[in-house]
């Protein structure tokens, strides 16, 4: 890794077929042992069910309520500040409970690649 400042650029964001917003914030080659990227849902939306396999993720909860539905474990409302550990091949999915946009971060390691990713619907 080198020594660097990363500048967001909502411009960038894009929807998945997963039905949320994903902003890249830092995703590259220069860092293979993490992945940060910026998730936004809207009001209402639960985002499809899936998992990734080989690489641990962690939801950094900033803004919005929600219902995180992680594994084999009871769905449980989360709140800023919040945090959730998902391991590797675990399936997931989180729903939007609240009336404004559900902003977390997906922090992966390794780095997220889209190989990883397999849809569960």
């Amino acid at each position: 890794m080198t020594p660097e400042i990363r500048k967001a650029s909502d411009a960038l964001e894009y929807s998945t077929p997963e039905r949320c917003h994903i902003l890249e914030v830092a995703n590259d080659p220069s860092d293979p042992d993490v992945s940060i990227a910026r998730a936004r849902v809207a009001p209402g939306v639960t985002t499809a069910w899936h998992r990734l396999e080989g690489i641990d993720e962690r939801y950094l909860i900033v803004a919005g309520t929600a219902r995180a539905e992680i594994g084999d474990l009871p769905p449980i409302e989360v709140n800023p500040g919040d945090v959730v550990r998902i391991p590797a091949g675990t399936r997931q999915r989180i729903t939007n409970t609240g009336e404004t946009d559900l902003v977390f971060y997906a922090i992966c390691s390794p780095q997220f690649v889209p190989a990883a990713y397999e849809a569960l619907e």
